[in-house]
């Protein structure tokens, strides 16, 4: 059974930092694809950030968030600074049992498993 549980959302001001984590069922490869996606209120869920051998960011949070493993603890982070009201939004993690090639960041429709998902909330 493939299981991902997010941890570590909460509400912060503008400019400050969270860490999230992802628990996984299983032995996280790097022949998979992992990543963090955001669903605002009323916009389509996104890509943020992913991760197989290398890691890559969309746009919109390159150079402020940082996705890492922790393979001997099974758990996929994001660790998030300079953090902006626009960042508010419910951030799920995500595996497809494939490496990421040449896909899209914010490309959310390959993913097979998803975690329930984190409130974030970002204050001005």
């Amino acid at each position: 059974q493939v299981h991902l549980v997010e941890s570590g959302g909460g509400s912060v001001q503008a400019g400050g930092s969270l860490g999230l984590s992802c628990a996984a069922s299983f032995y996280i490869s790097d022949g998979y694809c992992m990543g963090w996606f955001r669903q605002a209120p009323g916009k389509e869920r996104e890509g943020v950030a992913i991760i197989d051998i290398i890691p890559r960011y969309a746009d919109s949070v390159e150079g402020r968030f940082t996705i890492s493993k922790d393979t001997a603890k099974k758990t996929l982070l994001l660790q998030m600074n300079s953090l902006q009201p626009e960042d508010t939004a419910v951030y799920y993690c995500a595996v497809d049992l494939r490496d990421c090639g040449s896909r899209r960041v914010e490309a959310a429709l390959e993913y097979e498993y998803w975690g329930q998902g984190t409130q974030v909330t970002v204050s001005s």
